[in-house]
């Protein structure tokens, strides 16, 4: 299977737990793996063969920017479910979710969330 790198896609959004987070907001940043088989787009050049990349950061973008969850793991699973409803050529994505800025006091790294799902997976659950 191959697979479409998408990464550093940056934006400003309100999900977060602490009150501040969903007025203030803060920077998220996603990286995405994209599943599919691209052998035939490859041979002729059609893009309805394969996924326009640029659709899927503006999913991840859009989503970051309007949605305003208390939990990032509820913004990741909706980033993740979204791509795999965009494209029937896609059969699996992965996405992290990096909240840039944790507001969290003597800490100075990260918080990133990981998750894989499937076409079937997400068929089960709709």
């Amino acid at each position: 299977m191959d697979c479409i790198h998408l990464s550093g896609i940056r934006a400003y959004g309100y999900t977060g737990y602490l009150p501040e987070e969903q007025a203030l907001g803060q920077w998220f940043e996603v990286n995405a793996k994209l599943w599919l088989d691209i052998s035939t787009a490859a041979k002729t050049e059609d893009i309805k063969k394969t996924v326009d990349y640029r659709s899927t950061i503006d999913i991840v973008k859009n989503l970051i920017q309007d949605s305003k969850f208390v939990l990032i793991e509820r913004l990741v699973e909706t980033i993740a479910n979204s791509i795999l409803q965009q494209s029937e050529h896609i059969s699996q994505v992965q996405v992290i979710l990096k909240k840039i800025n944790a507001p969290i006091p003597d800490f100075g790294g990260t918080v990133s969330i990981d998750v894989t799902r499937s076409r079937s997976l997400y068929a089960v659950n709709q």
